[in-house]
């Protein structure tokens, strides 16, 4: 296990990459289970979860969101250091503002695209920008926190975190 270990505090890259990957297949099931947001129909569910659904959340959340979140994470520190309120503020209001809109419709788009959807921005239009009002005003609390508390090297998994914690009451909130 220490070996284990090692290996992803020597590639960060790596264990962000699958961190984020976790959380957006978690934060799915979460989505399913709790909230009870399952469009498959039953025939294509195992246990009340539908898993292409969750393979298709985590294919985006691998091939998008962890890629994205750890580059601009990296190159949001090196563009405003350090960890005080100003630079940490700073932070958070950068990234509302260019990540944000950036991530979300990625999400939207890229989930359309592997349902194999006939309009790629049907579901972005209706739900962008309800997602991004409500999830900007919770996430700014805790990219504050994030900001301030986690090694940059375990920054994007720490934001990934609070991005499903946020991601779900967002979620219940805004479509519910």
């Amino acid at each position: 296990m220490n070996r284990a270990w090692a290996s992803f505090q020597a590639h960060p890259y790596i264990s962000n990459v699958l961190g984020y990957t976790a959380l957006f297949a978690s934060a799915d099931l979460i989505q399913q289970r709790v909230l009870g947001r399952n469009p498959a129909p039953a025939s294509e569910r195992s246990a009340g979860i539908d898993w292409h659904q969750t393979a298709r959340v985590a294919t985006v959340g691998l091939c998008f969101h962890a890629n994205f979140n750890y580059h601009w994470l990296r190159g949001l520190e090196r563009m405003v250091p350090g960890g005080g309120l100003r630079a940490v503020t700073r932070k958070v209001v950068l990234d509302q503002l260019v990540a944000a809109p950036v991530t979300i419709s990625a999400f939207y788009i890229g989930l359309s695209f592997l349902e194999n959807r006939d309009d790629l921005l049907e579901d972005w239009r209706q739900k962008f920008w309800t997602s991004y009002k409500v999830l900007n005003l919770m996430f700014s609390f805790t990219g504050l926190r994030d900001n301030r508390a986690a090694a940059l090297k375990y920054l994007s998994v720490t934001a990934g975190r609070s991005g499903v914690l946020v991601n779900d009451a967002g979620q219940m909130l805004c479509f519910h």
